[in-house]
């Protein structure tokens, strides 16, 4: 009879009071016999302590259990029972069951252990993903510790008659990759993957060159607005022109969905490019240029700075009204720099010029300033880091050497500096960052863009444009 039958063939007799398993001469294992009676049914009945067994009868009473026989019996490969005349193959066969799991690694049953760590294979998987979290959450928090700033750019491109004007808003950089820029009277479109350059754009009045670049949310149209005559829109994919608006100067510019808003002089006009008659709404509150605008991450409110020293917050369901929602005075210059912060939604930043110098925090909720901080130099661009709390702010003309033309990089919302960035020659106009929030790229009048990695470390195998940051100069055209 093989081991199948042997097993198969033993039966239990509930009612026996001894526990003991005897074997026929023949080695066969025929009949089980109790030989103990410390788990009978007789002792159960006759205690003074009721027992509730609801189930299983391979799952014992732990109340009812010798604990220190139990594991002397199931651990000790040599301390049988005196009076068990089991065969040596039977013993050799119980054995594997009760120590070996089904891939012959041994492992304990019913061994009651403080430590799950010496338990059976899921658990040990389940205590090393833990151990795995544990240190991925203390690396990030020394990388977190260990961030400093970069001691230089990252790529360097020329970037010949660029404007050298504080109004104007000539570089933006998309969600589909293209980096958008205004040399002059041409237009630029550079791709950092295979750093192909193409010019979209050459205006024939030399008064009249490109004042306000903007890519929609999408990525698929750039706005182009012209400082003296109107705006075009171009089709990202086949470079394009797709429309005109008329009518207006134009200083900023900022998607909504399919709303395009501009600053022209003193007004704010809201533009529908899906229909003919563009124009929606016209705003007026500003008592001088509109230089900044910038609508928030959720689209239901409009920021607008103004050479008049003023930031009005506007209401999206509201802009038929011509009501804005507050009025924010505390600048004493022109309000060009406006930025939405992406994790407190209702946060905005505005930065002053040059007799003013201040990064603001707004709470747009309650209509108060939660922070300001003077950086003793004008303030012509802001960008939020998507990863880190943190705040990046482009100076320019300063009564201290040593605060003009920088980038500064401050931490949210403390506001405490983290530091300096000085390559810059002359005053950084413009500020704009790659889709995956990991490169900033800096535009000054000293006719070059520069490239940082301020916004990092992140892992490498998540920097999908990092290859192409790896020369250290060459020219957009």
């Amino acid at each position: 009879m093989d081991t199948k039958e042997i097993l198969s063939s033993s039966r239990i007799h509930p009612h026996s009071q001894n526990m003991k398993l005897e074997l026929n001469p023949d080695t066969q294992l025929t009949d089980w016999k109790l030989q103990s009676d410390w788990y009978s049914p007789t002792r159960l009945h006759n205690s003074p302590v009721e027992y509730d067994f609801p189930g299983d009868r391979f799952i014992p009473n732990r109340s009812l259990m010798d604990l220190d026989q139990a594991c002397t019996l199931l651990t000790s490969k040599t301390n049988y029972p005196n009076k068990c005349n089991f065969s040596a193959e039977y013993r050799r066969i119980m054995e594997g069951n009760l120590t070996l799991d089904s891939e012959g690694r041994p492992f304990r049953m019913l061994v009651f252990r403080g430590s799950p760590k010496s338990s059976r294979k899921s658990i040990r998987y389940v205590d090393e993903i833990r151990r795995s979290d544990e240190d991925n959450f203390k690396n990030k928090n020394r990388i977190n510790q260990q961030r400093k700033l970069p001691k230089k750019e990252t790529k360097i491109l020329d970037a010949p008659f660029i404007q050298d004007d504080f109004y104007t808003n000539v570089m933006d950089w998309g969600k589909n990759n293209i980096l958008a820029v205004a040399l002059g009277q041409e237009l630029y479109l550079w791709n950092p993957v295979n750093e192909d350059t193409h010019r979209l754009l050459r205006t024939e009045n030399l008064n009249d060159p490109p004042s306000s670049l903007s890519w929609s949310h999408d990525g698929k149209t750039l706005a182009v607005g012209l400082s003296q005559s109107h705006i075009q829109l171009f089709d990202a994919q086949t470079s394009k022109l797709i429309n005109r608006l008329e009518g207006h100067h134009v200083g900023a510019t900022s998607w909504n969905g399919h709303i395009l808003t501009s600053g022209s002089g003193k007004a704010i006009l809201n533009h529908d490019v899906r229909v003919r008659n563009s124009l929606v709404s016209r705003l007026k509150a500003h008592r001088s240029k509109v230089c900044g605008l910038k609508w928030s991450i959720t689209g239901n409110l409009l920021a607008s700075g103004g050479d008049d020293n003023v930031v009005y917050i506007w209401e999206a369901s509201r802009m038929n009204s011509a009501q804005f929602v507050y009025r924010f005075t505390n600048h004493v210059a022109a309000v060009k720099a406006l930025a939405w912060c992406p994790y407190n939604f209702e946060v905005l930043a505005s930065g002053g010029g040059t007799n003013d110098g201040c990064i603001k925090l707004w709470d747009t909720q309650q209509g108060t300033c939660i922070n300001s901080v003077n950086t003793e130099a004008q303030i012509c661009a802001l960008e939020w880091n998507k990863h880190y709390k943190e705040l990046v702010s482009a100076h320019g003309y300063s009564a201290r050497d040593e605060r003009r033309n920088n980038l500064s990089l401050w931490r949210y919302p403390s506001m405490v500096k983290s530091g300096d960035l000085t390559s810059h020659s002359g005053r950084v106009l413009q500020l704009a960052q790659n889709p995956d929030g990991l490169t900033l790229v800096s535009a000054s009048a000293d006719e070059t863009l520069r490239f940082w990695e301020i916004f990092g470390p992140v892992p490498l195998s998540k920097r999908p444009y990092s290859s192409v940051l790896s020369l250290n100069g060459s020219s957009i055209r």
